[in-house]
């Protein structure tokens, strides 16, 4: 996600006619700053725009192609994984508050996420007896109209604005994509009311190459020094990371690094491929597991970069005396109340440079060969070993059951250098990464985020950014209904964004059930046989991909029967063109 953002498109000129309105000096600014698409939810306050792209297709003027969204949360999950592929912030246009507040828990994920993404909302108009063109002329601008519209997303924004004037609509649309592309990337909002849509504008000249986002920040080079100092005399050097992966030269330079170092790397709460699961120095996940992480509790440093929860210092964190290190795009966490590590130094620096400066720098040092031999043996044994438990997991159940790691190990035979892996599991978000077990950067993602419903219509912008991929999305059967099936298959038809989503179907949320018994292991709720928290019977959630979207469909209970359903999904999806829902039956969220 961090390729080349914000690329400008050739400018063409804006159009001189009379009638060149703001919203069509809008459309013409998202063109020229290089946005491809606009996922839209047309309201009544959109008059202006509609007009502009009908006039902009009848007059061949080159635009960014509409995505039609029945559902507005889906149109923002689509423009996350658009740009989670391609780097690049696309457009979303929602109705006034009403489809700001429907944007829903998307836009928690946006911004947890550090997506670049453009929201674009209506208004209610300012006047209401016919004063300008776009006063209002139906009740519901009456009623739609708020205290503070842009507060309701404000606290998830890295900039929002209201435009007030057509004329200056280009400088307000670049400033913001600028601080979308701009670390920490994030989502910006902008907002005008239909008058100021309407308002008839001079062609404006403001260049989208005037905006460009802040450059990558490197580390001092004193820091650089006495980091890779550190490293040399440690013995047990580890890296923790969660998000560095999601820019792949950053992947690259960490296995430069690591390697040759002999340092381990874990994930923590990974939301990309951070280095590759082959590789010897991976070693390994570490979510919500209520117990020590062994490499952590041995690492005498630990260096941090890009993580949200490095660890959860009730159930894990380093051992005492380790020294950290943290490096981050964020490393305040500007947007989170309450959050700290005992790092000793702290940097804002982009992953990628930082680990460019260290591997550069490395030349002048001399490493002590037998530390650094046996530092490699021994996490790539602790690899090998990890590998070996992994693998015994994946065995077919005698029963004829379907184990959520069996199911990942068979959707992963099927993974190759074109497909990418959207992970929602979330009780199953560790099974998942562990044995789809990716090895090359970009080649698995999750929102970033901590709302459910993702990976329907992220699927959709994913295929959009990379029409080449095949793109298979895992959740869980509560993230499918989360994730507005209906909108989300109508659109892949519509759009011709063929996926395969496989639902980990365990009847219910198990996420809460954990939850529960952590706090109350002997409580009423661990005795209960329902607490309220299972869909039994489910829905027919192939069926309902099929009636909304023509997919093919199919439920699978019995371990037998998935190698089949698998294959011949996926040739749905690659020759016939269309999406593909597996409904797989896991053991019940109560046993």
């Amino acid at each position: 996600m961090d390729g080349p953002p914000f690329q400008p498109a050739a400018r063409a000129p804006a159009p001189a006619s009379a009638g060149h309105t703001a919203a069509a000096a809008f459309l013409h600014a998202l063109q020229d700053a290089g946005v491809e698409y606009i996922f839209a939810n047309f309201g009544s306050d959109h008059p202006g725009l509609v007009e502009a792209i009908a006039e902009a297709k009848a007059r061949g003027r080159p635009i960014p192609r509409v995505i039609t969204c029945p559902n507005e949360m889906v149109a923002l999950t689509a423009a996350q994984g658009h740009a989670q592929v391609s780097g690049r912030a696309q457009a979303v246009v929602v109705h006034v508050e009403c489809g700001t507040q429907s944007l829903a828990g998307a836009v928690h994920n946006v911004d947890k996420g550090r997506v670049p993404v453009l929201i674009f909302a209506g208004a209610s108009p300012f006047t209401q007896f016919g004063e300008l063109k776009g006063s209002r002329n139906e009740f519901i601008q009456w009623i739609q109209d708020v205290h503070d519209q842009r507060g309701i997303v404000r606290g998830y924004m890295r900039y929002d604005a209201e435009i007030r004037t057509g004329r200056n609509i280009r400088q307000m649309v670049f400033r913001a994509l600028q601080f979308a592309h701009s670390d920490p990337k994030g989502p910006v909002y902008l907002m005008a009311a239909r008058e100021v849509l309407e308002e008839v504008v001079p062609p404006a000249e403001t260049d989208p190459a005037d905006f460009v986002p802040v450059g990558p920040a490197a580390l001092p080079q004193a820091a650089v020094h006495a980091l890779l100092e550190d490293i040399l005399a440690a013995h047990r050097p580890l890296i923790v990371t969660s998000y560095l992966g999601r820019n792949r030269e950053a992947v690259a330079e960490l296995q430069r690094l690591v390697g040759p170092l002999g340092i381990g790397v874990l994930d923590s709460v990974p939301n990309a491929v951070n280095l590759p699961h082959d590789d010897p120095m991976y070693q390994g996940c570490q979510w919500n597991e209520p117990r020590q992480n062994p490499a952590l509790a041995e690492a005498d440093l630990v260096i941090v970069i890009d993580s949200d929860v490095p660890w959860i210092p009730t159930v894990s964190r380093p051992r005492p005396g380790a020294r950290i290190w943290h490096l981050d795009v964020d490393p305040l966490k500007q947007q989170m109340p309450l959050w700290s590590i005992p790092a000793r130094q702290v940097f804002k620096a982009h992953a990628a440079t930082a680990l460019a400066q260290l591997n550069a720098e490395l030349a002048r040092f001399r490493p002590d060969p037998v530390r650094i031999a046996e530092r490699r043996r021994h996490y790539a044994e602790r690899h090998r070993r990890r590998r070996e438990a992994l693998a015994a997991r994946e065995a077919r159940p005698a029963d004829d059951r379907i184990t959520p790691e069996f199911l990942t190990a068979c959707v992963r035979a099927h993974v190759d250098a074109d497909t990418l892996v959207l992970n929602e599991g979330i009780t199953n978000y560790p099974v998942i990464c562990d044995h789809i077990a990716p090895t090359r950067a970009g080649q698995m993602l999750n929102s970033g985020g901590g709302n459910l419903g993702w990976a329907g219509g992220a699927a959709i912008g994913a295929k959009l950014a990379d029409p080449g991929k095949t793109v298979i999305a895992l959740m869980g059967d509560g993230c499918y209904m989360f994730s507005q099936p209906s909108t989300v298959h109508w659109m892949a038809r519509q759009y011709r964004t063929p996926f395969l989503q496989v639902v980990y179907n365990n009847r219910g949320w198990k996420a809460p059930r954990f939850s529960a018994l952590a706090l109350h292991p002997s409580g009423y709720a661990a005795r209960a046989a329902e607490i309220g928290v299972a869909f039994d019977p489910p829905p027919d959630y192939a069926a309902i991909a099929a009636a909304a979207g023509g997919a093919y469909a199919r439920k699978v209970e019995r371990a037998g029967e998935l190698e089949a359903a698998l294959a011949e999904a996926l040739r749905a999806v690659k020759e016939e063109g269309r999406a593909a829902v597996l409904d797989v039956w896991l053991p019940h969220l109560m046993e």
